[in-house]
C-alpha cells in the first residue's frame, strides 16, 4: 500500500483509459508532488487488485485516498497535495458519497467522526448537485443510532434558519434522525414555518423525540 505521498496505479492491458492515468500520474512524481508511482499490470498480477478490492481498472490509491476512474491531472494534483498536508477528509468524503460508496463513507465518518461538521454544511448549499445532498442524507439515515452524528447536530442546526424551504425540511428531518433532545426547540420553531410541507415534517420529527425528553 502506498504511504506518504507515493501512489499506486493498477492497469491492465488494453485499456483504452489507463495511458492517460499513467501520464498524469508519471508528471506528478516529476513536479516532486509524488515520491513514488508504483505501476502494476493486473493481467499479469491479479493478486494485487484481490488484495485491494478492485474490479476494474484505471484505480489509483494516493497515500490513503483510493480513486477509481480517470482523474483530471489536477484532482491527482489536489490529493497528492492533500496527502502531504494530512487534510482533505471531508472531500474524500464527498467523493466516496458522489461514487456510491456509502459502506466505505460510512467506515470514514466512523474513524473521524469530526469530519461531519464539514459535510453537513453541503446540504445547505444549493450549488452542490443534488445527487451529492441525497447521499450525504443517506450516509445520515444509515448512520441512526451512531455516537458519531453527535457531530451533525451542530451543523445541522445553523441550516434551521436557511432561507430555502427544501433545506430547513432537510435539516429538521436529520435532526430527529439524530435523537438530540437539545435540538428539540429548534425542531418546535419551525412547527408555524410560513411553508406547510416544513412544518409537517417538523411535527413528524417531534414525534420521534421520547416524551420524557
Amino acid at each position: 500500500m502506498p504511504d506518504g505521498t507515493d501512489a499506486l496505479l493498477l492497469v491492465a492491458t488494453g485499456c483504452p483509459q489507463c495511458p492517460a492515468m499513467i501520464d498524469h500520474l508519471t508528471q506528478l512524481v516529476k513536479q516532486g508532488k509524488l515520491g513514488r508511482l508504483e505501476i502494476v499490470n493486473v493481467g499479469l498480477h491479479a493478486e494485487v487488485a484481490e488484495a485491494h478490492g478492485v474490479r476494474s481498472v484505471p484505480w489509483c490509491q494516493i497515500g490513503e485516498f483510493r480513486l477509481e476512474g480517470v482523474r483530471s491531472p489536477s484532482e491527482l494534483a489536489d490529493w497528492a497535495d492533500h496527502t502531504a498536508n494530512n487534510s482533505g477528509q471531508s472531500q474524500y468524503i464527498a467523493y466516496l458519497v458522489e461514487q456510491r460508496r456509502l459502506p466505505e463513507a460510512r467506515r470514514r465518518i466512523r474513524e473521524r467522526p469530526s469530519t461531519l461538521t464539514e459535510i453537513i454544511p453541503l446540504l445547505g448549499d444549493t450549488r452542490v448537485p443534488m445527487a451529492l445532498r441525497i447521499g450525504i442524507g443517506a450516509l445520515v439515515e444509515d448512520l441512526e443510532g451512531d455516537d458519531a452524528l453527535q457531530y451533525a447536530v451542530a451543523p445541522l442546526a445553523q441550516l434551521i434558519s436557511s432561507g430555502e424551504p427544501q433545506v430547513r425540511a432537510d435539516a429538521c428531518h436529520y435532526l430527529g434522525i439524530c435523537g438530540d433532545a437539545s435540538s428539540r426547540p429548534l425542531v418546535e420553531s419551525l412547527l408555524d414555518d410560513d411553508n406547510p410541507e416544513v412544518s409537517e415534517i417538523a411535527a413528524e420529527t417531534l414525534a420521534l423525540f421520547r416524551p420524557e425528553e
